[in-house]
């Protein structure tokens, strides 16, 4: 199955999901002359540019609008600084103008004159349907953010253009591309907090985050904004599952290089190519259950076996999928426990403040893991002993059955452990 698996290991935003697929078309000088004609008449120019991360060769697509390019502020300390060269298009506003930092006035326009610019472009009908659609979800995301109707948002105007041409670019390119899907990896969104027009707010930022609703993501050490609106609305609108890399024969990579020297190489980093059979065996028949869980684990050697007795009590009553210990040998030939916890990825920061609080690391780890489950449904069977809970699991062309332990259990128990548990196993059948 032709697909497009999307690295976002360091976020991912409009201008950088677009030079990643930049580099993976295969009709690069179409589609430049295509969107400079398109948006000529909003002064908008896309030049790719070389750029280097960590070492790693890509491209930065250059959005200017009229000569310039925008860019995002993250804030630590009180200082500000650059991040991805994208305006966090957060800054919708309900004023007719907002002064920016460097003391210039900008205009607004309305959810409505965006799509009617979209609307107007030279373009096929259904690169024109996937970015009113992409922008749908940014201005549904603003309205709810801001307690107000999609009517009534308004968009910064240059920061509109900017991300305009990031939408319209990865819509025409995918439409281009052709894949017949596209995965992602879960999404690191940064930390600390963004400056825009509506003053300093946190990471993600408040539309980021309702467009990551239902989605696994996480934030990491990294400080700065890494995910912004106009990359999470592409990504929700596109991507159909969220999992670490799956089996595939790559034919392209692409590097789309953000602006921001973090340190880390900052990319977004597109593979184009042929799933393993058992993802295209998995369209025709999907499993539900299939999903993306968090673990995370830490080292003990300073804790008594009651005291992380207790803390494993604790985790499952607060809903963990698992708790299991490990016996290990540490640093200073010490022997010593892993502790892992296993739950849901939107439950990470509640099961960290756990670990934190019932056992003596100072530090913790994250793994993501994407799970393969069998469905699992129950029956009550009846008995000569009363009636036992049977639990069956099917999928992947498997089926199997088991009786529930704790309801044999319970018959041993009644019959003042005159039965064994194979006796009452053999009057289920």
């Amino acid at each position: 199955m032709k697909t497009i698996y999307l690295e976002c290991n360091m976020g991912a935003a409009g201008d950088m999901l677009m030079s990643a697929l930049y580099e993976i078309c295969d009709q690069k000088e179409w589609f430049l002359h295509k969107m400079n004609t398109v948006f000529a008449p909003y002064h908008i120019v896309l030049s790719p540019e070389s750029a280097v991360s960590c070492g790693i060769n890509g491209t930065h697509m250059k959005v200017t609008v009229d000569g310039t390019e925008e860019v995002s502020l993250d804030v630590k300390a009180g200082h500000a600084h650059h991040t991805h060269a994208e305006s966090p298009d957060a800054s919708f506003a309900h004023e007719a103008s907002d002064s920016a930092e460097d003391g210039h006035s900008h205009t607004h326009t309305t959810y409505a004159a965006v799509c009617e610019e979209i609307a107007s472009l030279d373009l096929p009908a259904e690169v024109k349907d996937d970015a009113l659609a992409i922008y749908r979800l940014l201005g549904e995301a603003e309205a709810k953010v801001h307690d107000t109707t999609l009517e009534q948002i308004h968009f910064h105007e240059v920061g509109t253009l900017d991300a305009l041409a990031d939408v319209v670019g990865c819509a025409l390119l995918i439409r281009t591309i052709a894949p017949e899907q596209i995965l992602a990896s879960p999404l690191h969104v940064g930390n600390g907090f963004v400056k825009c027009a509506h003053g300093v707010l946190p990471v993600p930022a408040p539309a980021t985050a309702e467009l990551l609703r239902g989605i696994p993501f996480y934030t990491g050490s990294v400080t700065g904004e890494l995910l912004t609106p106009t990359g999470a609305a592409i990504l929700h609108y596109y991507v159909l599952r969220y999992l670490p890399m799956p089996t595939m024969t790559a034919s392209e990579i692409g590097y789309g290089i953000g602006s921001k020297d973090f340190g880390i190489a900052n990319c977004v980093r597109a593979f184009l190519g042929d799933t393993a059979s058992y993802l295209a065996a998995e369209e025709e028949e999907p499993y539900s259950c299939d999903d993306t869980i968090l673990s995370i684990s830490c080292n003990i050697d300073d804790m008594t076996g009651e005291a992380l007795g207790l803390a494993t009590e604790i985790f499952m009553a607060a809903g963990a999928l698992d708790v299991f210990t490990i016996p290990i040998q540490m640093k200073k030939n010490r022997p010593g426990i892993l502790l892992t916890c296993l739950c849901e990825m939107e439950e990470r920061e509640k099961f960290t403040g756990l670990f934190f609080l019932h056992t003596s690391t100072r530090g913790v780890r994250y793994q993501v893991f994407e799970r393969a489950k069998l469905e699992s449904t129950f029956e009550t069977r009846k008995t000569s002993y009363g009636n036992i809970r049977i639990k069956k699991s099917s999928g992947y062309g498997i089926q199997k059955e088991k009786a529930e332990f704790e309801d044999l259990k319970s018959v041993v128990l009644k019959n003042h452990c005159a039965l064994s548990l194979n006796e009452i196993e053999k009057s289920l059948h």
